[in-house]
């Protein structure tokens, strides 16, 4: 198995930036690809950025491309989530999930970490 514990959530000012960072352990030869994920009060769960493990290719969605930057550490099994000009259009709480080789979809999600943003 994998486990991941989201860090760096908090309250900002529209315009602010936070730093978020997923730590990860267990079976990270396993990982395939990392995803942060975001859910709003009364909204589903939204896609927001990932990165393929070894390689670092990464991905956004339209809502954060040139706000938000995902990275990967292996030296320190982290994956950062640099988000900058956050609106309060970013408040949720975000999550990171696990996509492991050989499986068809995100599994291992962390506890997730609350982002406020006020305008």
């Amino acid at each position: 198995q994998v486990q991941l514990v989201e860090s760096g959530g908090g309250s900002v000012q529209a315009g602010g930036s936070l730093r978020l960072s997923c730590q990860v352990s267990g079976r990270t030869l396993e990982i395939y690809k990392v995803g942060w994920f975001r859910q709003a009060p009364g909204e589903e769960r939204e896609f927001v950025a990932s990165v393929i493990w070894s390689g670092g290719s990464t991905d956004y969605a339209d809502s954060v491309k040139g706000r938000f930057t995902i990275s990967r550490d292996h030296a320190l099994l982290t994956v950062p989530l640099e988000m900058n000009n956050l609106s309060p259009e970013d408040t949720a709480i975000y999550y990171c999930g696990c996509f492991r080789y050989g499986t068809s979809a995100y599994g291992s999600w962390g506890q997730g970490t609350q982002v406020t943003v006020s305008s």
